[in-house]
């Protein structure tokens, strides 16, 4: 269930300029009290998750294939580097058969107990131009199983962002529509007010797996828009992570559901005082008809 923790061997595989931008967020976490961060990737399958763990690795951690099912279970990848330990959590799709998997969020829920989750990756995909009531449904099952909390520490990733947009759009402008669009069905599917939701709004950052992205004078993978996305991903994790908002721990009240029991449980007093009055407002009106002369079958 947990992980061995190593020495980030991959981080020596990243370009030295991404390296230098790297430390220089993990300091900023040192800085703020953070030696240790765990981050949860979740989304339906097929999306990318597993690719986007490997990359932000820089090595091959979890298996991937286009061509065989996502694995079954949670898997947790633990690296050190200079004192500072990163937990990434890769998680089966959410989907299956067409309809939300809530076996493989239970099987998830069970996997992190006693664990804290600093930032949630919820994963999707760019290149996908609609969103539809599925989607929403998934928003909806993560929030009925973590609390509407887990949003506060969430992070919107879209994977296969080395596109052409459709409609001769404007790369930007088309990232802007797409993410606008899912931010959307989280806000409805979460049941989240506009409002709040603008108050601590969630993040976008932009991936592309693929071998085949373009990269800049220094080595580094970028994106049509010219962004080196390796630690511009990093830098809006690192920006979840520090937003003020609690983590979210998973106890076994989260995972038994016992917290939505407790919260029933203020309600019991109020009850059985409102039976109280009715008996004692019964009794009270059979004596008054008995005094009038009434009979009661």
């Amino acid at each position: 269930m947990g992980s061995i923790l190593r020495d980030w061997q991959g981080f020596h595989q990243f370009p030295a300029a991404t390296q230098s931008k790297l430390v220089e967020l993990f300091a900023k976490l040192k800085e703020e009290g953070v030696n240790k961060m765990t981050i949860l990737v979740m989304g339906k399958g097929g999306v990318g998750k597993s690719s986007t763990v490997n990359s932000l690795l820089g090595e091959r951690v979890v298996n991937v294939s286009s061509f065989q099912s996502e694995g079954f279970r949670p898997v947790m990848v633990s690296r050190d580097r200079a004192g500072f330990t990163l937990n990434i959590i890769d998680t089966p799709g959410l989907v299956e058969g067409g309809y939300v998997n809530y076996q493989a969020l239970e099987l998830i829920k069970r996997f992190l107990l006693n664990k804290t989750i600093n930032v949630l990756l919820y994963v999707d995909r760019l290149d996908a131009y609609r969103v539809d009531d599925l989607d929403k449904q998934i928003i909806s099952a993560i929030t009925d199983s973590f609390g509407k909390e887990i949003w506060n520490k969430s992070l919107l990733v879209l994977t296969h962002a080395q596109l052409c947009p459709p409609d001769d759009l404007i790369y930007d402008v088309f990232c802007g529509r797409r993410s606008e669009a899912v931010l959307k069905t989280i806000r409805m599917g979460a049941q989240i007010r506009k409002r709040d939701f603008e108050d601590s709004a969630i993040p976008v950052g932009l991936v592309e797996n693929s071998g085949r992205c373009n990269k800049n004078e220094n080595d580094e993978k970028i994106l049509p828009n010219g962004d080196a996305w390796i630690p511009s991903l990093v830098k809006e994790i690192v920006g979840v992570a520090t937003n003020g908002k609690k983590s979210l721990l998973v106890d076994e009240k989260l995972v038994n559901g016992s917290e939505s029991n407790d919260r029933g449980k203020i309600f019991i007093p109020l009850i059985l005082g409102v039976q109280w009055l009715l008996v004692k407002w019964i009794q009270r009106e059979i004596k008054k008809d008995i005094v009038k002369g009434g009979k009661y079958i």
